[in-house]
């Protein structure tokens, strides 16, 4: 008997517009095009283009009526980050939908961004904080639903704060970790923040769970020439429906957070299976590293100086 594959019914989501870091594959790509289908808008900030006008066929080849457009970003430069949003600012658009998908998992090798940062820490979490505080007035202006896609790995490991960059010692797990921890403190300070201080927007974070993508692929652009082990046994196992997922799976958490009228701000979402690998999405229990508000408090200081982007202010001690 086949398997049957969970599933949630995305609301019409006609006449909004919504924003999908990483969407020319993997998760972005499969988000984008349920969006799509759903009636969005959808804008596809990518890094390379050829693959963005690709995920756009591909999309069309199942929604031909979809309305979507691509946008120039590169997480790992916040030159590209300012672009981007001085563009979007431009055209004046409220955004009504950010979801925070695209990342980067360990480099063999430390890698850093055009900016100096941990290629890791500055592109999943550093350009991302960055592109929200940039759209921060779009955002507003369309009382925003912000996701932003974390990792099982935020569960592991801790933020180093002795060496935010890896200077010293390079772990890319670890530093993978650290990356996606700071990433969902800073979602989670980021709904707290808008409720003190009447931003409008909500905030929340969510996790796919296993599922087979490029992120551990061979990638010529961080440097790993050949596919891992680890995403060869997570392409066996999700063909065999052992523990993990599958693309369309591993999306529904992130779409129920983005999307449904019942997702809460400062909520986390993830797949319900054991161990939280696959299966329906579902409000979950936050991580234990994800708890403390005062080292949230702490990425925020440190990602505004390091950045350079600051948000307006809150009523947060």
């Amino acid at each position: 008997m086949a398997r049957t594959r969970p599933d949630i019914t995305v609301p019409d989501l006609t006449g909004r517009l919504a924003v999908v870091t990483g969407a020319s594959d993997g998760f972005g790509l499969e988000l984008a095009t349920r969006l799509a289908g759903a009636g969005a808008e959808v804008i596809m900030p990518v890094r390379n283009r050829r693959k963005g006008e690709a995920a756009m066929a591909s999309i069309r080849e199942r929604y031909p009526y979809a309305v979507l457009s691509l946008r120039d970003l590169e997480l790992s430069s916040l030159a590209s980050v300012a672009a981007l949003a001085d563009t979007l600012r431009a055209e004046g658009r409220p955004i009504h939908l950010l979801i925070n998908n695209a990342g980067v998992m360990t480099p063999p090798r430390r890698q850093t961004t055009a900016d100096g940062f941990e290629l890791q820490w500055g592109s999943n979490h550093l350009g991302h904080f960055a592109l929200v505080g940039r759209l921060l007035p779009l955002l507003r202006d369309g009382r925003a639903r912000i996701t932003s896609q974390l990792s099982i790995s935020a569960n592991q490991n801790a933020i180093n704060w002795d060496d935010l960059n890896w200077e010293k010692s390079y772990n890319g797990g670890r530093a993978y970790s650290q990356s996606k921890i700071a990433f969902g403190l800073f979602g989670l300070e980021l709904d707290r923040r808008s409720q003190a201080a009447g931003w409008g927007v909500t905030s929340n974070i969510c996790h796919p769970g296993i599922a087979p993508t490029n992120l551990l692929a061979a990638r010529p652009e961080i440097n790993r020439d050949k596919d891992t082990f680890g995403v060869r046994v997570i392409r066996a196992l999700s063909r065999g429906g052992v523990l993990t997922g599958t693309v369309p799976t591993a999306v529904l958490p992130a779409l129920l957070a983005a999307t449904s009228p019942d997702a809460r701000g400062g909520a986390f979402y993830g797949p319900s299976g054991l161990g939280g690998l696959s299966g329906a999405p579902a409000e979950q229990p936050l991580y234990s590293r994800l708890r403390g508000e005062e080292e949230a408090r702490r990425v925020w200081r440190i990602s505004e100086e390091l950045t350079g982007v600051t948000f307006p202010a809150a009523l947060v001690a």
